[in-house]
């Protein structure tokens, strides 16, 4: 009797874990799926980020530019800290006397096509604005893509926090940008902790910042 409770506790953790597993459990409705988390920086909430280019996104994750005509990662959309919270993170860490937080947040959306991307983030008639407040993401961003789920993936890096959305239609399996998104978790998977962000990102004349090309300050070990 013993063996036979055994066996089905086994069974029934394996159903788990093969759940778990499977490519589509973590893709939610945008309603349902988890935002941007801020913790005690309330401050923070007002610090702003804009949208990013293409090349800035590859520099930021050292990924090399595609020698193709076309500009890779199309059905990616990255939005990075702006000039002013560089300078608000300097600031407030001052003026708190060292207390204040310095981390700041990377957000990435890889859409399952082009198009999709397109939508959202036209420069006219696009749902998204170029920049907007870190407090206003969820609302703003995430919550207002209705009918269209999104799996979500987040990675401390040092000062930097990365949260990379997957985002396709509703219902579907799979997912269609596939290659794009490994791409992308790769690359931020194998990026070393930034020590300070803010003085990196203000650096006119940084081209990369992989562990190799950056002052050893600009990053841990």
């Amino acid at each position: 009797m013993a063996m036979e409770e055994k066996d089905k506790k086994i069974k029934k953790n394996k159903k788990k874990k093969d759940t778990k597993s499977s490519p589509d459990i973590s893709f939610k409705p945008s309603s349902a799926v988890k935002g941007l988390k801020f913790g005690g920086q309330i401050i923070v909430k007002s610090f702003t980020i804009r949208r990013a280019r293409t090349l800035e996104l590859l520099k930021l994750l050292s990924l090399p530019s595609s020698s193709s005509p076309s500009p890779p990662l199309l059905s990616t959309a990255a939005y990075l800290p702006t000039n002013f919270t560089i300078l608000a993170h300097q600031a407030w860490h001052t003026l708190t006397l060292g207390l204040g937080t310095r981390k700041s947040k990377v957000v990435v959306f890889v859409f399952e096509t082009e198009a999709m991307k397109t939508a959202v983030t036209a420069a006219e008639g696009g749902l998204w604005p170029s920049e907007i407040p870190l407090g206003e993401v969820n609302k703003k961003m995430i919550r207002k893509l209705k009918n269209w789920e999104m799996a979500r993936f987040k990675f401390r890096k040092g000062c930097l926090t990365f949260y990379v959305y997957a985002v396709r239609n509703a219902g579907k399996e799979g997912f269609a940008a596939a290659e794009d998104l490994k791409v992308i978790l790769q690359a931020v998977v194998a990026l070393k902790d930034f020590m300070d962000h803010t003085a990196m990102l203000v650096m006119p004349h940084q081209k990369a910042i992989n562990y190799a090309s950056c002052p050893p300050f600009a990053m841990a070990h």
